[in-house]
C-alpha cells in the first residue's frame, strides 16, 4: 500500500465491523490484540488510534449486541503492509479479561492503489464502482425507508422488505442485485397493501438511475459513440442527424426532462421497459425511460424542437404512447417505426412465392408483424404447366413460411416473428388449412407457429345459414374470386358453379363446424368478413382488399407492387378521467379505484387535443420512417393510412364507477370513439391544407362526402360540429386515407399500467413471474377500493383466489363493487359485440375484437359469429379465449380457512377456472401492434 492514500481515514489503517459485548470499556489495545490473533500479523501490528463515528476517543461504552463500525488506525511501515492484511470473519469468540466477547465480523482494507476492498470469508457486497464493502443491513433498511416517503407507515413496512432481502444476500452480491431483489420482494407484498407496489417501482427506478447518467445529451453521445468490439467497428445506436440535433439543443432538451416521472411507472411496466425497450450498450441498459421518450420525440420531429418537446411531455405524462416499433427504433440509424404490414402473394409461381417469402423475412427482421393473403395459390393436385407436374398445395408452402417466422425474429430477439395467413373459404385446401395449428396430427402436416385467419364472403355465411352446399375451387382453374367482392363476387362464384369447375362440393355447415372445431382447440382462425371490410373501407377505390394484418385491426389494400403499412399509437384513456375542480397542472397523473367516482368526469376536449397531435405525429412518422422494402414505402406514401387506438377502457369505466356492461359505459364508449374519429379527421383535413390530400384521395368515398358513420347508416351525435367538418373536408380533402384502428396494445398497456385496449379485465387476480419467483397480483383498482373500505386482508385475497379472480360470489363486497369488477367471463359476449358495433361506425379500419367463452360449443360460437356478421362488423373475432379445465392457482390456497358464505350463481354457469390465453405469455407478448 502506498503511504498517504487512505480513503477511509488518515494514515494506514483498517476499517473493521465489530460485534460488541455487553456494556464494557473497550480499549484500542484489546481490539488490536483481537485483530492480531485472527490476522496473523504478530507483534508488528501496533494500535495507533481507534475512533468511533462520534470521535469519542480511544475508550467507549456500547449497548449489548450492537454492530459498530470501528475505525482502527495502524502506522504503515515496511514491516506492517496493510494491503496484505487479511481479517476473516470469525464467529468463534475470543475472551479478553472482563471484556466478554468481541467478534470481528468484517474489515475493509485499503488496496495497493488506495481503493478499499473487503477480504472477508463471510459476506460482502460489490458496489457500483467495483469496490467491495461489508454488508450493512442498516444501510439496506435506510435506503428503503428513504424511498418510502409518503407511503402508509402503518401498512407499508420497509423493514419487512429489508429483512426478506437480507435473507437472500450472498457473498459478492452487487448493490444493483440487492435493489432488484428488494423491488421484487416489495412487489410480492403488493397483496398486503397497494403502497408496496409503489415502493417496488421506486426501488427499481432508483436502481436504474444509479446505474445510468442523468444527462440526456451525454447519454445520447455515449450511444452514438458505441463501438462493437467483436466486430471491430463503430456501431452507433443513435442516427447521425438525430445526434447532431440533440447536441445542438442539448441545454434545452436536458432542461425539459423531468426524471421524477420515471417513478410514476408501476413495477411491471418499468420492468417491461427495462427488459425490451431501453437501449443497451454492451448488454447494459444506458437509457432511462425519460431518455427513451425524448429520443422518440426528437426522432419523430427532428429539428422541430417545439413539437418534439410537446410530444415528449404528452408521452411522459402518460396521455398516449406510440407503438412498440416506434419506441424501439425512433432516433436510431434505421428507424423502422411501422407496426403492421400486409402482403398479398405476388404470383402463383416459385418466383412469386419466394419473392413474397423474402419480403416477409426482411420485414420481420425489422420488427413488423405481417398479414399474408394466399388465396391465389393453386390447390393440391392442380396442374403445373411449366413442369407438367401437379401442385402440392398450400400446406408445404406454409411450412416454409412457418420456419421463416421461427428463424427471422422481430428485431434481433426483441420479439418473435409473427405471420398471419389469410385464406378465403372457397379454396380447395381449406380443410387442410384448418388443421395446420392443431396440436395433434403429423408434424409434416402442421405449421403451428403461424396464425390463421378466414376472409369470409357473405355468400358463405348465407349458405351456412340456409344449410346449403358450398363449392371449393382451385384459384388456378377458377381465377378472380379473390379480386372481387359483393355482388361481383357472387356472380363469378355462381358462374363457376354452373360451369362445374368446383374441385369438391361440401355441405356448407360441414365446413363451418370444422372452423369451429379449430377455434375451440387453437383459438383460431380469426374471423373477418370480406364484404364488410371492402364495403366500409375508404380505400375501396383502389381495388379489392384481400386481408387484414396480424392483429385484425388493419384493413388496407395490397397488390403485388404495394405492401400495405400502418403506423400506430394508442391513447391512454384513464388519463382523461379528471377530478372536478382540480386544475390540470396540479391534477394527479394516475387515479386508482372507483372510490370518489362521483366527483370525476371524462375530459373530451383534452381527448380531442391529444388525438390531433397523434395524427400529426403519425404523419411525420410516415415521412421519416425506414421502409424495409420498396413496396411498403410506395404504398405508405400513396395512401398514408394511420391507426389510432386506445388502452385502458376498462380502467376508465372503473374510475368513473361504471360497470362495463352498464348503459352509462356503453354511451361513454360511443362518445370516446366519436371524439377520436372526429378530431383525427379534422387534424388530417387541416394537414391537407398545407401538404395536400393523399395521392389516391380522388375517387375515394371520403372525396365524395361519405365518411364512416354514413357507411353504417348512423347519424353522429351533436357533441361535435360534423357539418362544419364535412365542409372542411370537401374544400381541403384529407391527408390520410384511414385513421382509427383500435389494436391489442398487449405490451404498451402493460408499460403504462392499463388494461388492454377496449377489453374488460379477464381476472381480478393473476400470477406474475420474476427472477426471484412467482407471486400473485391483484387488480390495483379493486385492491385500492377494498383497502379504503378496510376489507382487505390475506384471507380476503385467498377468497378471490379460490373464486378464480371473481368477486361475484363474495358477499362481503358491496353489490356496486361486484358489478364494477365483473370479469369478462361474467359479461355477456353479445354485450361486448354490441359495444364493438357501437364504436364501429367511428372506426374506418377495424378492431381487434377477442371473444371470451368459458366453455365454448358449436351453438354458442355459431350464434355469436352470425350476430357479429349480421350487424356488419368487419372483424368478427380475433382470438377465441377459452378457459382451462383445471385451476393450478387454487392448490396454493387453504380452502378450509374460507368461510362457506359464497353466493350461489343464479344463472347456473360453471365455476370459473384460470384463464388460458391462446398466446403464450400474453402479458409479455409484443407481437401485437402496440
Amino acid at each position: 500500500m502506498s503511504n498517504g492514500r487512505q480513503p477511509c481515514f488518515g494514515g494506514g489503517g483498517v476499517e473493521a465491523s465489530l460485534s460488541l459485548p455487553a456494556m464494557h470499556d473497550l480499549h484500542g489495545a484489546i481490539v488490536a490484540k483481537r485483530l492480531r490473533s485472527v490476522a496473523g500479523c504478530g507483534r508488528h501490528l501496533r494500535p495507533h488510534k481507534i475512533a468511533n463515528c462520534d470521535n469519542m476517543g480511544p475508550k467507549f461504552r456500547y449497548a449489548e449486541g450492537t454492530e459498530h463500525r470501528a475505525k482502527i488506525k495502524f502506522p504503515s511501515t515496511p514491516k506492517n503492509p496493510n494491503s496484505n492484511l487479511f481479517i476473516p470473519a470469525i464467529e468463534r469468540p475470543t475472551r479478553h479479561r472482563d471484556c466478554s466477547e468481541i467478534k470481528i465480523l468484517s474489515a475493509r482494507i485499503p488496496s495497493s492503489d488506495g481503493t478499499p476492498r473487503i477480504r472477508d470469508s463471510r459476506m460482502y457486497v460489490v458496489k457500483r464502482d467495483g469496490r467491495h464493502e461489508a454488508v450493512h443491513f442498516d444501510k439496506v433498511t435506510a435506503r428503503l425507508k428513504k424511498l418510502s416517503y409518503g407511503l402508509s407507515q402503518e401498512h407499508c413496512d420497509p423493514v419487512l422488505v429489508a429483512q426478506k432481502v437480507c435473507a437472500g444476500v450472498y457473498k459478492g452480491v452487487t448493490t444493483s442485485q440487492l435493489d432488484e431483489l428488494a423491488a421484487e420482494t416489495a412487489a410480492a407484498l403488493t397483496t398486503n397493501h397497494p403502497d408496496y407496489a409503489t415502493l417496488a417501482a421506486r426501488i427499481a427506478v432508483s436502481n436504474l438511475h444509479k446505474n445510468t447518467m442523468k444527462s440526456f445529451s451525454e447519454t445520447v453521445k455515449l450511444m452514438h459513440r458505441h463501438f462493437n468490439e467483436r466486430a471491430g467497428q463503430d456501431a452507433p445506436l443513435i442516427a447521425d442527424d438525430v445526434c447532431e440535433i440533440i447536441m445542438k439543443y442539448a441545454a434545452r432538451l436536458d432542461s425539459e426532462i423531468i426524471y421524477d416521472r420515471d417513478f410514476e411507472y408501476d413495477f411491471f411496466g418499468f420492468k417491461t421497459l427495462e427488459r425490451s425497450y431501453l437501449l443497451k450498450v454492451s448488454g447494459k441498459v444506458v437509457e432511462r425511460p425519460q431518455h427513451m421518450l425524448m429520443r422518440v420525440a426528437v426522432g419523430i420531429h427532428k429539428d422541430d424542437i417545439e413539437s418534439a418537446i410537446k410530444t415528449y411531455h404528452l408521452m411522459s405524462q402518460r396521455w398516449f404512447t406510440h407503438a412498440t416499433p416506434t419506441l424501439f427504433n425512433a432516433g436510431t440509424p434505421r428507424p423502422q417505426l411501422s407496426s403492421c404490414f400486409l402482403i398479398c402473394m405476388k404470383e402463383d409461381s416459385i418466383e412469386g412465392i419466394y419473392d413474397t417469402l423474402k419480403e416477409c423475412a426482411i420485414i420481420s427482421k425489422s420488427a413488423g408483424g405481417i398479414g399474408v393473403s394466399v388465396h391465389n395459390i393453386r390447390a393440391t393436385g392442380s396442374d403445373i404447366h411449366g413442369t407438367n407436374g401437379t401442385s402440392n398445395g398450400i400446406v408445404p408452402m406454409l411450412r416454409v413460411f412457418n420456419n421463416t417466422a421461427r428463424y427471422v425474429d422481430q428485431g434481433g430477439g426483441k420479439r418473435r416473428g409473427a405471420f398471419a395467413i389469410y385464406l378465403e373459404p372457397w379454396h380447395a385446401d381449406i380443410y387442410e388449412f384448418l388443421e395446420l395449428k392443431k396440436n395433434h396430427g403429423k408434424d409434416e402436416q402442421r405449421a403451428r407457429d403461424l396464425f390463421y385467419a378466414l376472409w369470409i364472403p357473405d355468400l358463405f355465411m348465407e349458405r351456412v345459414q340456409n344449410n346449403g352446399k358450398w363449392s371449393l375451387f382451385c384459384p388456378n382453374e377458377a381465377p378472380g374470386l379473390a379480386d372481387c367482392w359483393g355482388a361481383e363476387f357472387e356472380e363469378l362464384y355462381l358462374k363457376y358453379e354452373s360451369e362445374a369447375k368446383a374441385k369438391k362440393v361440401v355441405a356448407a355447415q360441414s365446413l363451418w363446424f370444422e372452423v369451429l372445431k379449430s377455434q375451440i382447440e387453437t383459438g383460431t382462425p380469426y374471423m373477418l368478413f370480406k364484404d364488410s371490410c371492402n364495403r366500409k373501407s375508404n380505400q375501396q377505390n383502389l381495388g379489392t382488399i384481400k386481408s387484414s394484418n396480424l392483429c385484425t385491426e388493419i384493413i388496407e389494400f395490397t397488390s403485388p407492387t404495394e405492401t400495405a403499412v400502418c403506423n400506430l399509437a394508442s391513447i391512454a384513456l384513464p388519463r382523461f378521467v379528471r377530478e372536478k375542480g382540480v386544475p390540470l397542472d396540479s391534477h394527479p397523473t394516475r387515479l386508482v379505484g372507483s372510490n370518489g367516482s362521483s366527483n370525476r368526469y371524462f375530459d373530451f376536449e383534452k381527448l380531442g387535443e391529444v388525438t390531433a397531435i397523434i395524427t400529426a405525429n403519425l404523419n411525420k412518422i410516415i415521412d421519416i420512417s425506414y421502409y424495409p422494402v420498396e413496396t411498403a414505402r410506395r404504398s405508405n406514401f400513396r395512401h398514408r393510412p394511420i391507426g389510432i387506438g386506445v388502452q385502458g377502457l376498462a380502467d376508465t369505466f372503473i374510475l368513473l364507477g361504471m360497470p362495463f356492461d352498464s348503459p352509462e359505459a356503453q354511451q361513454l364508449n360511443k362518445d370516446i370513439f366519436e371524439t377520436i374519429y372526429y378530431h383525427a379527421l379534422k387534424a388530417s383535413s387541416e394537414a391537407a391544407i398545407t401538404d395536400g390530400p393523399y395521392e389516391t384521395y380522388q375517387g375515394s368515398p371520403i372525396s365524395k362526402g361519405i365518411i364512416q358513420p354514413d357507411m353504417w347508416n348512423v347519424t353522429p351525435s351533436n357533441q361535435w360540429d360534423w357539418s362544419k367538418l364535412r365542409e372542411m373536408i370537401s374544400n381541403n380533402g384529407v391527408r390520410n386515407s384511414l385513421l382509427v384502428a383500435p389494436m391489442p396494445t398487449a405490451s404498451t398497456s402493460q408499460i403504462l399500467g392499463n388494461n388492454e385496449c377496449f377489453e374488460p379485465y379477464t381476472s381480478n387476480i393473476y400470477h406474475r413471474r420474476v427472477l426471484s419467483g412467482e407471486f400473485v397480483v391483484v387488480n390495483k383498482h379493486l385492491l385500492h377500493d377494498l383497502t379504503e373500505m378496510g376489507l382487505w386482508s390475506s384471507a380476503f385475497k385467498n377468497k378471490i383466489i379460490h373464486e378464480n379472480g371473481s368477486v361475484a360470489k363474495i358477499p362481503e363486497i358491496p353489490n356496486n363493487l361486484r358489478a364494477i369488477y365483473k370479469t369478462v367471463w361474467e359479461i355477456k359476449q353479445r354485450t361486448l359485440v354490441d359495444m364493438a358495433i357501437d364504436r364501429g361506425c367511428y372506426i374506418d379500419q377495424s378492431q381487434s375484437l377477442n371473444i371470451h367463452i368459458d366453455q365454448p360449443n358449436f351453438g354458442k360460437l355459431t350464434s355469436l359469429h352470425f350476430y357479429a356478421w349480421s350487424k356488419g362488423l368487419k372483424t368478427g373475432m380475433y382470438y377465441l379465449r377459452t378457459r382451462a379445465a383445471a385451476d393450478a392457482i387454487k392448490f396454493t390456497v387453504d380452502t378450509s380457512s374460507l368461510k362457506k358464505t359464497r353466493l350461489e350463481d343464479g344463472d347456473g354457469e360453471a365455476k370459473m377456472a384460470q384463464v388460458a390465453c391462446s398466446l403464450e405469455n400474453r402479458e409479455e407478448c409484443m407481437a401485437c401492434g402496440s
